[in-house]
């Protein structure tokens, strides 16, 4: 138990990470110093936990991970959207 736990404690800490920077970029309507590649591989690799998560049937890393990957494929529409509406 102590370890599904840590696993869900550890998994909402680092799927809810980028939801400040979303959150800015949203707001600010600006995304130009926004990483494209850093997002598109983090959707990635949550995507495939997400999926790691499926195999093993564990509810957890496919909640966790899947969130992360819609956070991800978010900032990545955010990206596009806003494009060239950063700094001067």
């Amino acid at each position: 138990m102590k370890e599904t736990i840590i696993g869900i404690v550890a998994g909402v800490l680092t799927s809810t990470s980028a939801i400040p920077q979303l959150v800015k970029t949203f707001k600010e309507r600006k995304a130009d110093e926004i990483s494209t590649v850093m997002f598109l591989v983090l959707c990635i690799g949550t995507s495939l936990w997400a999926y790691y998560g499926v195999l093993r049937e564990d509810w957890p890393i496919i909640i966790t991970n899947a969130f992360s990957s819609l956070i991800s494929i978010t900032m990545l529409i955010l990206k596009f959207k806003f494009r060239g509406k950063g700094k001067s």
